[in-house]
């Protein structure tokens, strides 16, 4: 496996990591107990080191199923979570919450259901717009103080967020949603790590599943996932990105790879200061997904991908109304 550092003097890690929210949420079904355990055990077989998780995958399942695949291999992994974002009653819209207050609330009931004494990256996921961020940084930089934290991070912040929480706490890595189909920190946040020194993570590199290619209607996807509301995946938005998924698809025949290889590839040739978490409930997927880091993208092939799946090509909001106020704050 290959090793990226995350930010300019941060840790080392898998150059792909393992998104694990897919296995408590969001996508249907939940995996049991031994699904998730299989799939973390053969990622970290494959070498993979760096593994996602957060407070509100589930809620709380994802940890507990996190730290009981890892209870006895915790040495060999680099476990993050997240914090401070939530649904209210009626699941219109999110809730957040970057009190220094929920800060520590959170961190203990974190650590409690990974059965860990520290987290290695903590992340708020998502700015909290009634708190400054110096201050939610600030309670943040208290617990790797105490070594319940070892590096600090946010998640879908704006570029002016990102400098003043850097300059109040070291701030090691942030993630944002970005690939073929979500280029937005393009136009500022990937140049603006690169010169801060802070590693960028990208989630849901294959557009949640839509980049592989394996997802031909909307009945391919369960009837609680999450997905069949996301404007991405709804009317004629999903036709739309359906065709820009099979021109990508012949260039990945092209080069002997498959659709969701190429978008990996294409995400890991942005920069060395980028970690993409692609997510899986699969151990087959999981196999294909890292091997996307042996995978060699010339200029011309960059050039052919960029010219059948253009920046903005994608049809739809990333997010369904009720989570955009959330994004880029």
């Amino acid at each position: 496996m290959k090793m990226r550092t995350l930010g300019r003097s941060g840790p080392e890690v898998s150059a792909i990591g393992l998104g694990c929210m897919g296995m408590a949420a969001f996508y249907g079904q939940p995996s049991d107990e031994g699904q998730a355990t299989a799939v973390i055990h053969r990622a970290l077989d494959l070498g993979v080191t760096f593994f996602d998780t957060a407070e509100m995958y589930g809620p709380h399942t994802n940890e507990l199923q996190v730290g009981k695949a890892l209870a006895d291999r915790r040495d060999k992994a680099f476990v993050a979570t997240k914090f401070g974002i939530g649904y209210n009653a009626e699941r219109t819209a999110l809730t957040v919450d970057g009190s220094p207050a929920n800060v520590r609330r959170a961190i203990e009931g974190s650590l409690k259901r990974l059965g860990m004494d520290h987290v290695d990256l903590y992340y708020l996921h998502r700015v909290d717009p009634d708190t400054p961020i110096e201050e939610t940084v600030g309670a943040m930089g208290e617990l790797v103080t105490e070594g319940k934290v070892r590096f600090l991070g946010l998640s879908e912040a704006a570029p002016d967020t990102l400098r003043r929480a850097h300059a109040t706490q070291p701030i090691t890595a942030l993630q944002t949603e970005y690939s073929l189909w979500s280029r937005e920190p393009e136009d500022e946040l990937l140049a603006l790590c690169d010169q801060l020194g802070i590693g960028f993570v990208p989630y849901s590199p294959l557009g949640r599943g839509f980049l592989s290619g394996e997802i031909r209607s909307v009945d391919d996807l369960a009837p609680d996932d999450f997905r069949r509301s996301n404007p991405r995946f709804t009317g004629d938005n999903f036709q739309k990105n359906l065709d820009l998924v099979e021109a990508v698809k012949g260039i990945a025949a092209d080069k002997g790879v498959t659709a969701a290889q190429l978008a990996l590839a294409w995400v890991l040739a942005r920069g060395e200061h980028l970690v993409p978490i692609p997510g899986t409930r699969r151990v087959r997927t999981l196999e294909e997904n890292v091997a996307a880091t042996e995978i060699t993208l010339t200029a011309e092939d960059l050039a052919r991908i960029d010219a059948v799946f253009p920046k903005g090509a994608a049809s739809g909001h990333r997010y369904a109304e009720a989570a955009r106020g959330a994004l880029n704050r």
